[in-house]
């Protein structure tokens, strides 16, 4: 599926970041207002769990890792890599088209199959991979792709309070799509 694809390449792209982030600086502030940049690694880390427990109706993780949550950072562990690439080992394979299929609530969307979340998850993740390199001092360039998915989902459903997206801040002038569509989530760049 080329959705699920587009999501696995997400994952990477955020995979690639995390690695690169030295052991020293987990504790650094990030660009997501009061959560550090193992905070937002945590926030990450629930919604790999949090999008497994929808696919095999389990039960929800701990509220820990939630949007707007104080201190997502504990569910990341002392090995935030290691711990996130545990979490996606675990969901990506429930992530099956029965599965995807299921019906689930989503805060601000409403009732919508699964695979309608994907679209969200893939602009947390690209969004967030931005947050955590940015605040070192990364150049991280986001896939093109996942920019205008990112963009146009988040036209079509943001959701603007604290917690979650910001409100929009205006580009610069020649701005490219991925300083867009950072602005139009509340990011500066």
């Amino acid at each position: 599926m080329e959705l699920m694809e587009r999501y696995r390449r997400a994952q990477d792209g955020l995979d690639a970041v995390l690695a690169a982030v030295p052991d020293e600086r987990w504790d650094a502030p990030s660009m997501c207002a009061e959560w550090t940049v193992r905070d937002v690694a945590g926030h990450l880390i629930w919604g790999q769990r949090q999008m497994r427990a929808w696919a095999t109706g389990e039960p929800d993780p701990e509220r820990t890792g939630a949007p707007g949550s104080p201190n997502p950072g504990a569910m990341a562990g002392d090995d935030p890599v290691e711990t996130w690439r545990k979490a996606r080992a675990a969901s990506v394979p429930a992530l099956t088209g029965e599965a995807l299929a299921r019906t689930t609530s989503i805060t601000g969307i409403g009732e919508v199959p699964l695979a309608a979340v994907v679209p969200l998850m893939i602009t947390d993740t690209v969004v967030h991979s931005w947050d955590i390199g940015h605040a070192l001092g990364m150049d991280v360039r986001l896939d093109a792709d996942l920019v205008a998915l990112a963009a146009d989902w988040a036209r079509e459903h943001v959701v603007r309070r604290p917690g979650f997206f910001g409100p929009e801040v205006t580009p610069p002038p020649g701005a490219d799509e991925q300083t867009r569509m950072l602005a139009f989530v509340g990011r500066r760049t």
